[in-house]
């Protein structure tokens, strides 16, 4: 079962659980995943974009090809508008900033990326501080560009790694939650049919 949260003729919007794939990892026993629930009742469906398997929070399918290229084609161009809610460990001194720490895959490491200034691609995650509390802060990141485990790896770096981060935290943060604290929030793009500009809004459950 999937929850749906938005749905036309062009795409669908929905809501990832933490703990599910968003497409098909390598091996038989990785085939379960958003994708493949959704293709069952949606059989045109096409992924346009992914969450980490940890992540919760909104995705978008598309429901043809057409629609599939505007939508790639709005993320590529960055007019697709993310936010993400996150805890993470300690408390920055600042409210706000720009993390701009270029990434690439850790090949030693798989399936951990790593800064690499000289190799690495460009990634930037703005973030503001919301909520400060003793040993732990509540954030929001909207990422600049889209790499896969960008925002982990930054707030990592930046040394306030999300709790229950089983890839870059260590092992204080990592015990401090059952679940990687990181929801995909909220959602905004111009409708490939008219034009339109939609935003969804998904409540952080933790």
């Amino acid at each position: 079962m999937v929850d749906i949260v938005y749905r036309d003729d062009c795409l669908l919007v929905l809501e990832k659980p933490t703990g599910l794939l968003a497409v098909p990892g390598r091996g038989p026993d990785l085939q379960d995943c958003l994708s493949a629930r959704v293709q069952r009742d949606f059989p045109t469906a096409l992924v346009v974009h992914r969450l980490d398997r940890d992540t919760s929070g909104l995705m978008v399918m598309a429901l043809d090809a057409d629609t599939q290229r505007d939508l790639s084609r709005q993320f590529a161009v960055r007019t697709v508008e993310k936010r993400y809610v996150a805890v993470v460990f300690g408390c920055p001194e600042a409210s706000a900033g720009r993390i701009d720490l270029p990434m690439r895959k850790d090949f030693d490491r798989p399936p951990r990326h790593m800064i690499d200034p000289i190799d690495g691609r460009p990634a930037q995650s703005d973030w503001r501080l919301v909520e400060r509390a003793l040993d732990r802060s509540r954030l929001e990141i909207k990422p600049v560009t889209g790499r896969s485990h960008q925002i982990r790896l930054h707030l990592a770096t930046l040394g306030h790694p999300i709790l229950g981060d089983n890839l870059y935290a260590h092992e204080v943060a990592r015990a401090m939650s059952p679940r990687l604290l990181l929801h995909a929030a909220h959602l905004s793009l111009e409708h490939p049919g008219d034009g339109r500009r939609l935003a969804w809004d998904s409540p952080c459950p933790f």
